[in-house]
Order: C-alpha cells, then structure tokens, then sequence
C-alpha cells in the first residue's frame, strides 16, 4: 500500500555506494561463506503492543496514526517486513487482539506475508467483563476460583492461537507482593505451578510454553517467577514443552544475561526472547540503543550454544521484540530494534571461534578480550543491507519510511487521536 515501486527507486539510488562498502568488508574481513543466507533466514516477530506508544504511571503521548483494531495492526507488522523482510511474524496480546473471525485474520496476515508467533495471555489486568479480580494475583491467588478463572483464560488463549496456526504461548505473570508478610513465597510458587500445570496440560502435541520472568513490577517487595532460575525450576517441573523466556529488561541492573542464556540453552529450557534495551530496569527501550556490547555478548553465546547442539538458528528458539514507549513513532523503533539485532547477530557469526577456544586454553586474557571486540567493532551494516536486498526490502528501510511519509499518511486515514495496546 505504501511501498511499492518506491522501493524499487530507493534501492537504485543506494546501490552503488552499498556495493563498495559491502566489497571493503569481504575484502578486508573473513566472511563466513553461510552469513547472508542466515541472515535471510532470521526473522524476528513483531508485538502488536508495540505498534502504538505506550506510556508510564504518568502518562501516555498519542503520536497519530496508531492502529485502531487488529487488522490495522497485521497491516502495520506487513509495512515493516515489506520495508525489511526480516519482520514475517506478529505475536498476539489477549484478549487485547481477540478476533470472532480467526480465518479472516489469518488470511489477512497471509496476505501480507506474516505468520502468527507466539499468542500472550494477560492476566496482569482486570478486563471490563471480568469476574473476579487480579489485584492479588492470578495463579498464584490465594482464592481457587481466581485461579481457576486465570487458568481458563489462559487456555482460551490457546484455543485462539490454535485457529490461527501459532505454535506457542507465552505465559508473563505479574504476580508477586509489595510488602513482607502480605505473601506466603513458598505457597505462591506452589499455587503457580500447580496452575501452569493445568494450562501446560491443554497445550497441542507440537506447541510450547514460554515462561517469561521478572525481578520486579506491577510488585515491588516479591514477584513469584522473578529471576531465571524460579522460571526454570518451576519448567522443569511442567515437561519437556516448557521453556524459559528471556526478556533483556526483566532483570535486576548489571545483571550478567550473556551467562543466563548461556545455561538455559546448555539445559535445553531456552525458549526465546523479548529484545528491548535499559539503562534502568524494565525500560523497553530500542534494542542495541543503550548497551549494543551486551547484545553482541548475548548472541555470542546464542551463536556458540545453538551451534554446539545442532540447533536451527532461526527456528529452534523464538525471536520477538517487546517494546513500549512515549517519544519515538512506533514503527520507527521497530525498524530500528530489528536492524540492531540484526547486526549483533551477524557480528556473533565473525566471532573466530577456533581461535577464541585457543585462547581460552592458553588463558590469555587479552587475546579472548581482542577476538570478541574485533568481531563487535565491525561495521556489519552492509551485510545486513545486502541480505535484505536479496530478500526484496529496502537498502535502507528507515530512509524510504521517512520519504515515504508514511506516518502522516497513517495519521491521514486513522486520524491524530488512535490507540493501539490495551495498556
């Protein structure tokens, strides 16, 4: 609707200057003869909350143009992947984008070339038409009929993904407290994984259960899954369908998250992630915005662990963004936080890993230290730009979005005043 033959055109005026700069790298750096065709294959999965700003306890800031409904916004994840070719996936937020017509909905986001990831309950939140309340939590409540109603909902979100062919579901809790003595830890985690086992029950065959955890918020004295290894432990008590989910801002500050994905993987319980980026705590900033050594470090070790077992890069663990905020147009962080991730992706593919292991085994510091920031301080975006070129999308997807005008044309068909997340 929006790109078309302008991309064709942006593409012609870049080309030149694309071409010498991706011939400097092959000139000048070891190319493994497999990274385009990975970088092709690498597709990362679109939040629909993450299409229209989002906000704090304070306040929220319309920037216009946001999608109204959820055909607007499988419209929107099609813009960004006819810009990238690298967005072929959006994950659903229920009952936020609940549909009364799942066929429809899916042939919708098949014409736009996207498949449906994982589908999210939300259980953190009172619905208009809700019984009972989640001020006091949901599966870890104290009263068995507010469990019961959490647990339901949670598999009603599976029936839903069902009907639209996703293949996972991704359980985030708010539940926790926010003064001692108001919880019982050891029976709130008791209560909790008795309800997910209930939920994990109702999961298909070939389906998974991401677990996602964090250190603190809605709740600021306890939260029952708060770290990696309270999510672990209790998917390992669930069944070989369960996973940890890693989310880069659900951990305390200075956290190392390179070593955490390092172990989950190593045990087999890494599910996937939620890219964002913090200075802070749970900021859901732009990924790579704020520390880009760190997503390097992190796929370093995704690189090295998904490679020592075999495994698919692309399909064997689940890539998503999660990502809400006040300032920036929606659309334009996405494209930005996909081209980050991108790039610390293929970064980690240069890594000399003979070489890094040799080093190791030699305990020479200084030569693990220089192996891994070579490969960091590399300018990888001509690579990313040359497999985006040979998928179809934009050389330069940002530059043709603002050209575009996209944004005023959004803004033009749904008006200045639209809100896109149930937040």
């Amino acid at each position: 609707m929006f790109v078309g033959e302008k991309l064709h055109d942006h593409n012609a005026l870049r080309l030149a200057a694309h071409e010498r700069r991706y011939a400097f790298i092959q000139s000048e750096v070891a190319i493994p003869s497999d990274i385009i065709t990975k970088l092709k294959d690498f597709q990362i999965a679109i939040p629909s909350w993450a299409l229209g700003t989002g906000g704090t306890r304070f306040g929220r800031f319309s920037g216009g143009g946001e999608p109204r409904n959820l055909e607007e916004k499988i419209a929107d994840v099609g813009l960004l992947h006819a810009l990238n070719q690298t967005s072929g996936a959006i994950s659903l937020h229920i009952p936020w984008d609940s549909t009364t017509n799942p066929a429809a909905i899916k042939a919708l986001a098949a014409q736009h070339g996207l498949a449906f990831d994982a589908v999210n309950s939300n259980t953190f939140q009172d619905q208009a038409n809700q019984a009972l309340s989640y001020k006091f939590g949901s599966l870890q409540h104290v009263d068995a009929a507010v469990r019961k109603q959490a647990v339901q909902h949670n598999i009603e979100v599976i029936q839903q993904g069902i009907e639209l062919g996703s293949k996972s579901l991704t359980v985030w809790l708010s539940d926790g407290s926010c003064f001692p003595g108001q919880l019982n830890f050891r029976k709130a985690y008791e209560r909790t994984v008795d309800s997910l086992k209930e939920i994990y029950a109702a999961l298909p065959s070939d389906w998974k259960l991401f677990l996602e955890y964090k250190a603190y918020e809605p709740n600021f004295y306890s939260t029952t899954v708060g770290d990696w290894g309270q999510s672990y432990s209790m998917v390992n008590k669930l069944g070989e369908k369960a996973y940890t989910l890693v989310d880069l801002g659900h951990h305390l500050p200075n956290a190392n998250i390179e070593q955490i994905v390092s172990l989950l993987l190593m045990e087999g319980k890494l599910g996937g992630f939620h890219f964002n980026d913090s200075k802070y705590g749970d900021d859901d900033l732009t990924a790579g915005s704020i520390k880009p050594y760190q997503l390097f470090l992190i796929f370093n070790e995704l690189v090295d662990g998904m490679d020592a077992k075999g495994m698919n890069h692309a399909q064997d663990l689940g890539w998503m963004i999660d990502a809400s905020h006040n300032v920036k147009d929606p659309l334009e962080d996405l494209l930005q936080s996909v081209e980050a991730i991108q790039m610390a992706y293929a970064q980690a593919l240069l890594v000399d890993r003979a070489a890094l292991e040799a080093a190791r085994n030699a305990n020479d510091v200084v030569a693990c230290q220089e192996i891994l920031q070579t490969a960091f301080r590399t300018d990888v975006r001509s690579l990313v730009a040359q497999a985006r070129l040979e998928l179809g999308g934009a050389l330069d997807p940002l530059a043709l979005f603002r050209e575009l005008g996209i944004r005023n044309q959004l803004i033009q068909q749904r008006g200045a005043k639209t809100q896109a997340t149930g937040l």
